[in-house]
């Protein structure tokens, strides 16, 4: 039966474990120039409505080092793009490839695909969830905690896709999940009761100080993401007290570590100062998205990988 990843809830905290370890083998077997064609002859198709550098970057190559093709589809270019339901388009591609990942402006669009496709769908990012980025952050944070559990994270600022995506996280991981964000740019309620009510631990709170008082992990993401640019200026100004700076990171534990899924503004949700500074580890979490991403190919396509040798 094929299995889908639209949300990071679509795995449970075994998987998710599961997942993680085989992607720092991978990420081993990668930095030791050791093949690992896990998806040989397999096809991996990739609908891009919106822009991308990590994802289509991290997809595309991570198919390749799986011995697998990955195929960028870009909507105008397809019958999508004049007309086409995406039922007819999902039945159609899951008779020539062997996965799809689709990167959204509407997560509704995610679902319809996934219920009529026969292959395995991946969330590339939707409006409402960016699953594979958090996986690639968990991995990103296991390489720096023993565990897990009982660490806590700050989110400052926008109560965006990736915010929800850690919300639902919660659950799966143990961690404890702060988000600081004006009122009309909170998460959803319902996300946020969704996370509690699966157990996990989340917090919605007005002041950046206070979320990040006693935080392990800051977070921030963009102000401004696609599809939002007509209420920059808007934005712009209610988030303008949320910026992850040198003042802010003071106020936290001196070990507390900052993560960004990019791309950055520097100067609105985090300063250069911060970003580029020793607390940062912004470009571990980057490069993970291939490594995290890869696992996820070989768990959905071939329902694995193989026993280490």
């Amino acid at each position: 039966m094929k299995k889908d990843f639209l949300s990071i809830v679509d795995i449970d905290a075994g998987e998710l474990a599961s997942i993680v370890d085989d992607a720092e083998r991978l990420k081993r077997l990668k930095f030791a120039g050791i093949a690992h064609e896990y998806l040989r002859g397999k096809n991996l198709a990739m609908i891009f409505e919106k822009a991308s550098t990590r994802t289509r970057v991290s997809f595309e190559v991570g198919m390749t080092d799986l011995g697998g093709h990955a195929l960028f589809l870009n909507p105008q270019d397809m019958q999508l793009g004049r007309g086409e339901e995406i039922r007819d388009t999902a039945r159609v591609l899951s008779r020539y490839v062997d996965a799809v990942m689709i990167r959204a402006y509407d997560h509704a669009s995610v679902e319809e695909f996934a219920r009529y496709s026969t292959v395995p769908i991946i969330n590339g990012l939707s409006d409402r969830l960016h699953p594979c980025q958090v996986l690639a952050d968990i991995m990103t944070l296991s390489e720096r905690f023993d565990d897990l559990h009982d660490l806590k994270l700050a989110w400052i600022g926008d109560g965006n896709n990736v915010c929800n995506s850690w919300i639902l996280s919660s659950a799966l991981t143990g961690m404890e999940i702060t988000v600081a964000s004006p009122p009309g740019y909170r998460p959803k309620d319902a996300v946020v009761n969704q996370a509690r009510a699966a157990g996990g631990r989340v917090n919605v709170v007005t002041d950046p100080e206070e979320a990040v008082r006693d935080a392990d992990v800051l977070y921030t993401d963009i102000w401004v993401s696609m599809g939002d640019e007509q209420e920059r200026a808007e934005r712009l100004r209610a988030l303008r007290n949320y910026t992850i700076d040198s003042h802010l990171l003071r106020r936290a534990p001196p070990d507390a570590l900052v993560m960004h899924c990019l791309p950055a503004h520097r100067g609105e949700e985090i300063t250069d100062e911060v970003l580029e500074g020793p607390q940062s580890i912004v470009w571990d979490q980057a490069e993970n998205r291939l490594h995290a991403q890869k696992a996820l190919l070989v768990r959905l396509i071939a329902g694995g990988m193989p026993p280490a040798e």
